[in-house]
C-alpha cells in the first residue's frame, strides 16, 4: 500500500505552520490534514471525549474551528490548482490563506464518537478571494454546513526577518 499524498498543510512554510487547528508545528493543536478527493477537499477528524458540548454531542466551537482550517487549506490548494501548479511547486507565488468571513449553520447535533468528515467545494476564485462551501458529516449524516471567504496572504506575511 502506498503512502497517502501529502496534505495541503504539509506544504505550509514553517513560519505559517503554527495554527492551532491545522499547524503541523503546533504540538497542542489538532494538526488537521486536508487532501483532494476528486473535486472535493476532505479533512477527517475524530473528536476526543473532552470536545463535548453536552454529553454525547460535539462542541460547536470545535466544529467551526475545523471548518475554518479546512476551508483555508482548500482555498490555498485551489489557488495552486487554478494556476495549473501543485502545492510543492516553488516556481511562482506561494499561497497561504486566512479566513475573511465564516458562516456556519448547525443542521443538527454532531454526535461524539464517529470520525467526522469535512468535505469542501470551491465555489469561486476572484483574485485573492476564494469562497469554499463545506459540510461536516458524522457517520454519513450531515450535521454542519458552512461557507468561508478566504484571502490569500501577501508574499512574506508573517515573517519576522
Amino acid at each position: 500500500m502506498s503512502a497517502p499524498e501529502p496534505a495541503f498543510q504539509d506544504y505550509y512554510p514553517e513560519h505559517l505552520a503554527h495554527c492551532y487547528g491545522c499547524g503541523r508545528l503546533n504540538e497542542h493543536g489538532y494538526r488537521l490534514t486536508t487532501r483532494w478527493d476528486a473535486e472535493e477537499s476532505l479533512t477527517r477528524f475524530t473528536p476526543a471525549p473532552y470536545h463535548t458540548a453536552i454529553p454525547g454531542v460535539v462542541y460547536g466551537g470545535l466544529l467551526a474551528s475545523i471548518v475554518d482550517c479546512h476551508s483555508t487549506g482548500t482555498a490555498a490548494a485551489a489557488l495552486y490548482r487554478a494556476e495549473g501548479r501543485s502545492m510543492g511547486d516553488e516556481a511562482g507565488a506561494a499561497h497561504r490563506c486566512v479566513t475573511g468571513t465564516l458562516s456556519v449553520r448547525f443542521v443538527r447535533p454532531t454526535p461524539l464518537g464517529p470520525e467526522l468528515q469535512v468535505r469542501g467545494v470551491v465555489r469561486e476564485i476572484a483574485g485573492r478571494k476564494v469562497t469554499v462551501v463545506s459540510r461536516v458529516l458524522a457517520g454519513g449524516l450531515l450535521t454542519v454546513e458552512a461557507e468561508a471567504v478566504c484571502l490569500d496572504l501577501p508574499e512574506g506575511f508573517g515573517r519576522a526577518d
